[in-house]
């Protein structure tokens, strides 16, 4: 199952107000290349995504630290849990639990998608 989630499209110019700290990996959905739309206002990056929200069918499933066997495992999904997805490749889906994380990597071959 898969559907888009609901968050409010900022509707007012965003920039740098000032440094930010990065935020440690696996903890907010954020790359240099794509955050998620919630963190528009925090975070300038050169694309935003708003989440497609799917569920687990099929868990338990690992959230992984980056795209790789044997990454560090973040959190163990169970069936009934939602992801929301932020990219997806042929391998790879990165995902996040919400805005405030936890943020990382599922095989596609684990989701029904």
């Amino acid at each position: 199952m898969s559907e888009t989630a609901a968050y409010p499209v900022p509707n007012r110019q965003l920039g740098l107000t000032g440094p930010v700290d990065k935020p440690r990996p696996g903890t907010l959905p954020i790359r240099g290349d794509v955050a998620h739309i919630a963190l528009a206002d925090r975070y300038l990056v050169p694309h935003y995504v708003v989440p497609r929200a799917i569920t687990i069918t099929s868990g338990p499933v690992s959230l992984l630290l980056a795209a790789e066997d044997g990454a560090e495992v973040l959190k163990q999904l169970a069936t009934g849990d939602t992801l929301e997805m932020l990219d997806i490749t042929s391998s790879w889906v990165w995902g996040c639990l919400g805005p405030d994380g936890p943020t990382g990597y599922i095989k596609r071959a684990a989701l029904d998608i």
